[in-house]
């Protein structure tokens, strides 16, 4: 008797996706890397921890941008999780100044971190090699195995509902 296929998946409308992602609060990361192609930052706010046995973590950038390109024929990259006074930082690195500035590092503190990577002042940093990649849809995952840290200021730079934030760290009773 011949298998019937699974009835196909009917999805969620983008409009839908996009204003439920909009409840979920993520931290501001910058992704920057430093190799044989040159330097280059991005802004991400899709990051997160693997595993700690090995230490990985992974990011998603858009496959098409500058710093997917730029990351994955350096191989190597560093998430830099910006703490809550660097919303300069992250729109600087989001592309928001581009027509205005023609280095995204140009007057940002940073400094050389493991393998050349760009450590940006005050952000929790994970220096990693890029361990593999995955292609979906119009983003792809980079997985990195950490090399180093660098523990920075403890006040995340949020993003929610379209606007910057700060963690409340006010006690619950």
């Amino acid at each position: 008797m011949p298998q019937s296929s699974p009835p196909a998946e009917a999805g969620v409308e983008r409009a839908a996706f996009i204003a439920a992602m909009r409840s979920v609060a993520n931290s501001v990361t910058v992704v920057t890397t430093n190799g044989i192609v040159g330097c280059h930052g991005g802004t991400v706010s899709a990051f997160c921890s693997v595993s700690a046995d090995p230490p990985t973590v992974l990011v998603c950038l858009m496959d098409s941008s500058r710093i997917a390109q730029t990351t994955r024929e350096n191989g190597h990259f560093c998430v830099n999780v910006l703490p809550y006074a660097s919303q300069h930082v992250a729109d600087r690195f989001a592309g928001r100044h581009d027509n205005t500035v023609a280095d995204r590092f140009d007057g940002i503190a940073c400094e050389p971190g493991l393998a050349a990577m760009p450590l940006i002042e005050n952000s929790t940093a994970f220096t990693c090699r890029l361990h593999e990649t995955l292609l979906t849809g119009s983003h792809r995952i980079f997985v990195g195995r950490v090399l180093a840290v660098r523990e920075g200021i403890p006040e995340p730079l949020i993003y929610f509902n379209g606007h910057y934030g700060q963690v409340d760290r006010t006690e619950q009773t």
